[in-house]
């Protein structure tokens, strides 16, 4: 019995309808880094600095990339990034904050 075949409209990783999303992607990438750097840098208390701006910009980075965001994957990988990127904010607010505790 013959079977219908489907064409693959995966397309590259991130990209589930089959085009291409350039910017998307290196935003995703950009919040997962800063999420992950911020995330590890907040369990020290002298990485305070990093932590908190790692954490400032991967929040930004996430939250335009969700406005723009076209398929579930990246929606996903942002959240997952924001998530990070919010927890090492938080932590590195807590532990000293942007500026080095001044004031």
């Amino acid at each position: 019995m013959a079977q219908a075949m489907r064409p693959n409209t995966a397309g590259g990783l991130f990209a589930t309808d089959g085009k291409p999303h350039p910017v998307q992607d290196t935003l995703l990438a950009v919040t997962l880094v800063l999420g992950i750097t911020s995330f590890i840098t907040a369990m020290f208390h002298h990485l305070h600095l990093l932590s908190s701006w790692t954490g400032l910009v991967g929040i930004l980075t996430g939250a335009y990339g969700q406005w723009i965001s076209v398929t579930t994957r990246e929606r996903f990988g942002l959240v997952l990034g924001l998530g990070a990127s919010a927890v090492g904010f938080f932590l590195g607010m807590a532990h000293g904050g942007l500026f080095g505790g001044i004031g």
